[in-house]
């Protein structure tokens, strides 16, 4: 298959490409400078320039480009930054998806963020989008971005995406360094469900989306048990020999975080319900079992 990636060259990029290529897939990446060579292509979602050639020729797209999610969350200029970059190039590609002659599959990036607090309820790809937090508000104009493509008839797939766990990234890093340092503690009550996913899992699963062509719509990228954020708190205190006994008060976080907050304390008890439906078998799926694979050497 040929698979085109926007946004290649970034850390979930950069392991999905390894995968691919490692699966006998041509990777071709789209790129926004000149292009180094044949496993590149120019573009520019801002001005909606690409290679239509390149587009034609792809079995299927594949979008992860934006800006980080770490930033100044009382930034304005961050939260534009934030949206625009996701929605613009979501509808850059589901617009060349749809006026192609062979319209090859699009796997559009997008967040776990969309459910939105729902409490301890169990959630799947049919539960609905709640509040109106930064991030809820933009994964709904970023799955929104796709329609040309869906209209089209294309097959897409909503990678919506929880916190992908890897010692290599943030915020796993940051949280490793506190906590080494004796300075972890639960979020809050503790109380709300945090989703997440190991590298492996999230590399393994969008790898799975691109050869499996009966799938469609959102998909869930997330553990199969999430845990509260009080387990996740022992869990990796566990991991790392140390204790954790602070925690930190909702209203500080709330002052701190800003109009981010909500991604701390609401709760996302969500399942990989469509993922598993469709055969993949979720290789870390639960916390013990995430941090494992996230703190090891290798992501096996």
């Amino acid at each position: 298959m040929h698979v085109v990636i926007a946004g290649a060259s970034g850390f979930l990029g950069t392991s999905l490409t390894e995968e691919l290529v490692r699966r006998g897939h041509r990777v071709t990446a789209l790129v926004r400078r000149a292009a180094a060579g044949p496993a590149e292509s120019s573009w520019d979602p801002a001005a909606g320039r690409y290679d239509r050639d390149v587009v034609e020729s792809a079995d299927a797209v594949v979008n992860l480009a934006g800006s980080p999610t770490l930033g100044n969350p009382h930034s304005a200029a961050w939260a534009r930054t934030l949206r625009e970059s996701r929605v613009r190039s979501t509808d850059v590609l589901a617009r060349a998806v749809a006026q192609s002659a062979r319209r090859p599959a699009l796997l559009a990036g997008n967040g776990i963020s969309w459910y939105g607090d729902h409490g301890a309820a169990e959630l799947t790809e049919h539960s609905d989008s709640r509040g109106h937090a930064l991030l809820t508000r933009v994964t709904r104009e970023w799955q929104a971005a796709t329609l040309p493509a869906v209209e089209a008839g294309a097959r897409v797939c909503v990678l919506r995406t929880a916190p992908v766990q890897d010692q290599r990234s943030a915020p796993l890093r940051q949280l490793r360094t506190l906590f080494r340092a004796g300075l972890g503690g639960r979020l809050g009550s503790g109380r709300q469900h945090m989703a997440m996913i190991s590298l492996r899992d999230w590399v393994g699963a969008v790898a799975h989306l691109v050869e499996d062509d009966s799938v469609s719509g959102p998909v869930n990228l997330c553990c199969s048990r999430p845990p509260t954020n009080a387990e996740f708190t022992e869990a990796l205190a566990r991991r790392l020999g140390r204790r954790a006994p602070f925690a930190v008060p909702a209203p500080l976080l709330r002052l701190a975080a800003g109009p981010m907050a909500p991604e701390l304390l609401g709760s996302l008890n969500v399942r990989p319900a469509a993922l598993e439906a469709s055969g993949y078998v979720v290789r870390d799926p639960d916390v013990t079992a995430v941090l494992a694979s996230a703190l090891s050497s290798g992501r096996g």
